[in-house]
This record gives structure tokens, C-alpha cells and sequence, in this order.
């Protein structure tokens, strides 16, 4: 008999197991050798690359067709943005060409080749700059210069945004090496590209540096995700650097170079939203072990922009946790080592699954409902206070934000219309209410011993709120030294005026509006 240590069992367990674990390795080798075999015959075999270089670099040209087109569509996009209309800004995808020289970025990298390397980024950094000077030109003489839900979506990079830039490169790749390209995958590329270069525009003629940087970042973003993307099809695709030209080390260099200027924002851009994803999957995951696995999140959203992180959820329990909420911030805090301030709703529901299925649904609802009943009640209020019809009145339910643009109203100075707003914004805390006033004279901006008065104080805000709603130029006329002061308090608070001192010394500042004679 043979004991579980006898050679003759050693001996014969190897073969064995070596008998049974072969011919899995063997099948999952075959199956990979299929795979490559099929991709290198039916698929990089069938693609003519000599041709489809050819014909994407002579579309990357800079030509007048090009600016035109671009300019076209970045002009619908921003007037889209300021009417808050998503349909606009979708039509003017139909003209953008952006698509032709970001590939060109793409391909150029793929294959190592500088001359088209430098070729495309020339016609895509020229559109862009014409593209965003014009915005910049048509929001500066627009009457309308407020910031609409559109273009606050649109003012920094999320996973959603990522993901459209992602999807569309591929689909423009493929189409590209298949020769299938058209308008529809344009349309995809440009929807990332194209409105968020009219907000960089937006934010650039109002002179808001939030919107402008926000926006550039979420268009440097995209615009990197879609050439490295680009990139990596095209060596799938079997695109390689023994399809251009030999280059020189210091061309080789820059090339590798600009795939690295390329790679560093969307690292910094993904970073931030892989953090921001992973908040959210542990801020979730807290609500849930606060209440034992028993209940479920109907809603939950999250401010990560504020400090500290502002947090909103609703809960669907069978049991009510009277501490519920400060056990919540505490973990959450715990875990993500920052400071969360969280809002949570508790809805007492029955055990069973479906009970708490109907409650989310019935929850859902009635809050759908309370918002739209909200949302028209603000509206009202904003109507009356403005003298103008409910229609005239814009309100975006999704981002809680109402604009009216008021009637001017005889006696009404400045200062009555911000206190109207002031009143409403008060009563709707959760809710950004911007009452737009006619034009009206702003009050001097006065000074003693030196120093900017309580009441000089309160004009200057008046002036600042007054040129942020009504998105025309305010100018600051006085003595240097009180006009250097009223500059420093600017600075600080980011706010930007123009400023003329008309003589030394202290005294009061007067703020007219600048309106261009034509």
C-alpha cells in the first residue's frame, strides 16, 4: 500500500494535475492565437493606411472654409448658451469642424510624424483662438450676458463629460480608418469640444475668471481625451512610425513631448474625477451601514466644490434613526478625511422589498411634484416683483435657478431692485435668484480720513452687483488715491470695474455706467 509521502504517489501526482491544468492553458492560448490571428488578417489587413493618411492630412489644412465653419458654429453655440437652449447648441454641431485636426493630433502621434504633428495643432490652436474670439465679441455687444444653466454645466470636466469625449473619438477613429466618416460622428466629437469653447469665450467677454478657467479646463480635457484616444485606435488599427518619415531627435523629441503636454491635464482631470466618483460610492455606502443595510438611498447629491462638502440625501427606512445624521457626517468625514456638512431626509417605509420600491417610486413623485409646485411659485413672486409676464420669467428646476429681467419701474433706484432680490433670495435659500435691473445711477462711492466709508462700502457692492446682473461696464471716476483703494478691494474680491482717477488725494468715487455711442 502506498502512503500519501511515497515516491511512487509523488511521482504520479505531477503528470496528473500537469494533465488536467495543460490542456486548459492549451485552449485559453488557442483561443488568444484565434483572437490575434482574426484582428491581424480580418480587421488591421483590410485597412488601406497609406490611403487614409493621405486623406486625413489633407484634411487638417488651414484654410478660410475652416475658420468660417468654425467661427459659424461657435457663434450658434454661445447664442444657444445664453438662451439656455440645448437644441441650439446641438444645431450648431452640424457645423463644426473641429473633428479634422484634432484626428490629425491624433494620427500624427500614432505614426511619429512631426511635420503633420505641427500641421494639424497649427489649424486646431488657430480655430480655437478665432473660435473663442468670436464668442467673446458677440457675448461682449449681447444684451443678455447671464450665466444660464447651459453654461454652468459646462464650466467644469465630470465623468459624464469624459465618457461623451471618450465614445466620440473612438466612433471618429473607427469611422476615419473605415473611410465612413460624416456628419453625424462630427457632430459627436464637436458636442464635447465646441460649447465648451463658447463658455471659454462667455467667461473671457464678461471677464469672470471661474467660467473661463473652468471651461478651458473641461475643453483641455476633452481635448486630450479625444487625440490620445485617436492615438490609441489608430495603433490598434496597426498605424505605426514605419508609416511617415524618418525624424530627427529633436523631432522625435517634441513629438513625445506633446503626447506628454497632452497626457498631463487629462491625468490631473481623471485624478479629480476618480476621486470624486469614489467620494460618492463611500458618502453612499456610510448612509447605508448608518442604518444597518435596512434602507435605501432614494437620492442623494453631492457639492464637492464647497468647503466644507455640502451633502443632500434622501433615505427610505423602516426604522427612524433620530441621530441618524451626525453619525453620517462623522463616518463619512472619517473615511474621506474631509469636513462634510450632510442633509438627510428619513421616509419610514414598510419591511418588505416592495415596500420600499413603492415608497422610492411614490417618494420620487411627490418630490418631481413639490419642485415643479416650487419652481412655479418663484416664478409668480419674480412676475409680480418685476412687472412682466410669468413667461419672461426663466427658471431651471435641475440647477434650482431663477432669472428675470425687471421692468423699470419709476421712483426705482438702484438699490430698490437689489433689495428685491435680496428679499426673494432669502426666502429660497437652496435657489439662485438673479434679478436683472434696468439701467439706473449708481450711487457715490464716498471716503473719510482715508478710509472707504459704511455707506461708501455698501455702493461699491451696489456698483459690483449691479454691473455683475446687468453685464455692462461700470467705470470708477475719482481721486488717485481713493480710486487705488476701491482697486485693491476689487482685486481682492475678484471683481474687475475700469477705474479713471481724475486728480490726487481722497474724496468720493462716482461709478457711471460706460455705454458705447454708436
Amino acid at each position: 500500500m502506498q502512503t500519501p509521502n511515497s515516491p511512487e504517489m509523488s511521482a504520479n501526482s505531477v503528470p496528473e494535475a500537469s494533465a488536467t491544468s495543460s490542456p486548459a492553458r492549451r485552449g485559453f492560448s488557442d483561443v488568444l492565437r484565434s483572437l490575434r490571428g482574426w484582428w491581424g488578417m480580418d480587421v488591421r489587413g483590410t485597412v488601406d493606411q497609406a490611403a487614409v493618411i493621405e486623406k486625413r492630412r489633407a484634411e487638417c489644412a488651414l484654410s478660410a472654409r475652416y475658420l468660417l465653419m468654425t467661427c459659424m458654429s461657435a457663434g450658434i453655440a454661445v447664442l444657444g448658451l445664453l438662451q439656455g437652449s440645448a437644441a441650439v447648441v446641438i444645431g450648431a454641431m452640424l457645423l463644426s469642424p473641429l473633428m479634422d485636426p484634432i484626428m490629425g493630433v491624433g494620427f500624427a502621434l500614432a505614426i511619429g510624424d512631426f511635420q503633420w504633428l505641427r500641421q494639424s495643432a497649427k489649424s486646431l490652436a488657430v480655430g480655437v483662438g478665432f473660435a473663442i474670439i468670436f464668442c467673446a465679441i458677440i457675448v461682449f455687444f449681447s444684451p443678455l450676458q447671464t450665466i444660464t444653466s447651459e453654461i454652468a454645466a459646462r464650466t467644469r470636466p465630470s465623468l459624464f463629460d469624459l465618457g461623451v469625449a471618450i465614445f466620440s473619438s473612438i466612433a471618429g477613429a473607427y469611422a476615419m480608418i473605415r473611410g465612413r466618416e460624416g456628419t453625424i460622428v462630427g457632430v459627436a466629437i464637436a458636442t464635447a469640444l465646441m460649447p465648451p469653447l463658447a463658455v471659454v469665450g462667455f467667461g473671457l467677454a464678461t471677464v469672470n475668471g471661474t467660467v473661463f478657467w473652468g471651461a478651458m479646463f473641461l475643453f483641455i480635457t476633452n481635448l486630450t481625451a479625444i487625440a490620445l484616444t485617436a492615438t490609441a485606435m489608430a495603433r490598434m488599427f496597426g498605424f505605426s512610425t514605419s508609416l511617415s518619415e524618418k525624424q530627427t531627435q529633436i523631432q522625435s523629441f517634441l513629438i513625445f513631448a506633446a503626447f506628454i503636454v497632452l497626457a498631463i491635464p487629462l491625468f490631473l482631470s481623471l485624478r479629480q474625477i476618480v476621486w470624486e466618483s469614489n467620494a460618492t460610492r463611500q458618502i453612499n455606502s456610510t448612509v447605508i451601514d448608518v442604518f444597518d443595510g435596512r434602507a435605501r438611498v432614494s437620492q442623494i447629491e453631492s457639492n464637492f466644490e464647497s468647503d466644507p462638502i455640502q451633502v443632500t440625501a434622501t433615505v427610505l427606512t423602516p426604522q427612524i434613526i433620530a441621530n441618524a445624521e451626525a453619525l453620517t457626517e462623522q463616518m463619512a468625514s472619517d473615511r474621506l478625511s474631509r469636513v462634510i456638512e450632510f442633509s438627510l431626509t428619513q421616509v419610514r417605509v414598510g419591511t418588505s422589498e416592495q415596500a420600499a420600491e413603492e415608497a422610492q417610486l411614490a417618494a420620487a413623485r411627490a418630490q418631481e411634484a413639490e419642485a415643479r409646485e416650487r419652481a412655479e411659485d418663484i416664478a409668480d413672486r419674480l412676475a409680480l416683483l418685476a412687472g412682466v409676464p410669468i413667461d419672461d420669467v426663466t427658471v431651471d428646476r435641475e440647477r434650482r435657478r431663477a432669472v428675470v429681467t425687471a421692468r423699470p419701474l419709476e421712483g426705482a433706484t438702484m438699490a430698490a431692485y437689489n433689495e428685491l432680490e435680496r428679499r426673494i433670495d432669502a426666502t429660497e435659500p437652496d435657489w439662485d435668484i438673479r434679478f436683472i435691473p434696468p439701467l439706473r445711477n449708481l450711487p457715490e462711492i464716498t471716503f473719510e480720513n482715508e478710509e472707504i466709508t459704511v455707506s461708501g462700502r455698501r455702493a461699491l457692492q451696489l456698483a459690483s452687483w449691479a454691473h455683475d446682473r446687468v453685464g455692462v461696464a461700470v467705470q470708477l471716476s475719482g481721486p488717485e488715491e481713493s480710486v487705488s483703494a476701491l482697486r485693491a478691494i476689487l482685486a481682492a474680491e475678484e471683481k474687475a470695474m475700469q477705474t479713471n482717477a481724475t486728480g490726487a488725494g481722497y474724496g468720493a468715487v462716482t461709478a457711471r455706467w460706460v455705454i458705447e455711442e454708436e
